[in-house]
């Protein structure tokens, strides 16, 4: 088989021409066949997977791929900004076979302790005290005041992140994904809560994540149990907090929505959908190595050579109502969640947040329009994730006070968030 031709020079999937128009990127990209050269950061090149087929094909083919970085990341300059995202750790992303399911094991029976009707409950019981901060302005910014700070809270809630440390997790999360100069020192200081977070419940147990970690049947070290925890706060965090506000836009913006939350067809089940088709808050991951030099797809690749999955690429040709060859269609087919071993466990819980944080916005504030032209929404660049830089709205201003509760704001993560939503 005579290989495709790629395209003469790597096309960057950073900076704001890529965060201004992914899709065009894409479509530059497929010209050239399944796999295509992409820049990362400076320096940092990969083959990134923008075919439907190809992608499952390679999520699920543990045989000739792995998912430990080390061989790669020996050629990688130790400063790359790239490597808080792609550096080897000891944890269920860089890891296959047995070790991959002791850590798997231990993540997914950690995450079948938050029950979903007392998760609602609580994103539901956050959402209306943030609401509350700005409702009664008539405007905000429903990324930085809304969409940003949920998550937030209901992460530090489960794993007990004391209220002081919950702002430099968001920042060593954004570092992360943004991918830029201040990369490694954002996810060394998000490490660095961590680690003092798992010290403390290892010399004191307490009712979270973090302490429940500690005890697996695994038997995870204090690094391993950092890792793990870096690695779903990570993948949770950010991605959700895209979610939401991917969501919100597409809802503001789409025709059934006439430019508003009030009185159109879409529910936040619907939104949340279409958005997890056409951009999804993890655009492109799922790092995977060949074992040895072989062939995928009409493509020759090399021991070690990186490659990528472009979930939004891939979603963008297998889109219900496409009519390219080999496609896909229904709800569950898209690959936002990933597939194979390494398929995102915390599908429910993320969207559950989602939801609920959508429709407490919309129940609450229903008139919210967007403040400013859509074309002049700014994007976070950095080659991972589709994210919003903010998004500005007006609304007609709500006294929310009389409806509140006690003094949540209060109690809400202080000491280390001593009672969480999770299960005995």
């Amino acid at each position: 088989m005579t290989p495709l031709v790629p395209p003469p020079q790597p096309l960057a999937l950073y900076g704001p021409d890529f965060a201004a128009d992914p899709r065009g990127h894409y479509r530059r990209l497929r010209e050239h066949g399944p796999l295509a050269p992409v820049r990362l950061a400076p320096g940092i090149d990969a083959l990134l997977v923008t075919d439907y087929q190809a992608a499952v094909d390679l999520l699920r083919d543990t045989h000739t791929f792995t998912k430990d970085p080390r061989a790669w990341q020996a050629t990688v300059p130790d400063d790359s900004p790239v490597l808080p995202m792609l550096g080897y750790r000891p944890t269920a992303l860089f890891s296959d076979g047995e070790v991959h399911a002791r850590y798997r094991r231990a993540i997914n029976d950690g995450l079948a302790l938050i029950e979903p009707h007392v998760l609602r409950a609580e994103v539901a019981r956050v959402a209306q005290r943030l609401i509350g901060e700005f409702a009664a302005t008539g405007r905000g910014d429903l990324i930085a005041q809304y969409a940003r700070r949920l998550p937030l809270h209901v992460f530090a809630t489960w794993f007990g992140v004391p209220a002081g440390d919950a702002e430099r997790i968001v920042n060593g999360i954004a570092g992360m994904f943004n991918s830029a100069e201040d990369a490694t020192t954002a996810y060394a200081d998000f490490v660095q809560v961590v680690t003092e977070l798992v010290a403390a419940r290892r010399a004191r147990p307490r009712r979270d994540l973090t302490s429940y970690l500690l005890a697996h049947p695994a038997g995870l070290d204090n690094d391993e149990t950092v890792r793990q925890i870096t690695l779903i706060m990570s993948a949770g965090h950010d991605p959700t907090t895209n979610l939401i506000g991917n969501a919100l836009l597409h809802m503001l913006t789409d025709a059934r929505y006439a430019g508003s939350l009030h009185g159109g067809a879409m529910t936040a089940h619907q939104a949340i959908d279409e958005v997890l088709w056409q951009d999804p808050p993890l655009a492109n991951l799922a790092a995977h190595y060949p074992r040895h030099d072989t062939e995928f797809h009409g493509v020759r690749l090399r021991a070690g050579q990186l490659l990528l999955v472009s979930y939004a690429a891939a979603n963008t040709q297998a889109e219900p109502g496409s009519s390219a060859p080999g496609t896909r269609s229904g709800s569950s087919a898209h690959l936002a969640w990933s597939a194979g071993p390494h398929r995102c466990p915390a599908k429910q819980p993320a969207l559950l947040i989602a939801m609920t944080a959508i429709e407490q916005l919309t129940s609450q504030l229903c008139d919210t329009e967007l403040d400013v032209p859509v074309d002049r929404l700014a994007w976070r660049p950095g080659p991972f994730h589709r994210a919003l830089a903010r998004l500005p709205v007006r609304f007609t201003p709500v006294d929310m006070s009389a409806t509140s509760g006690p003094d949540e704001a209060a109690t809400d993560l202080q000491d280390g968030a001593a009672a969480v939503p999770i299960g005995p």
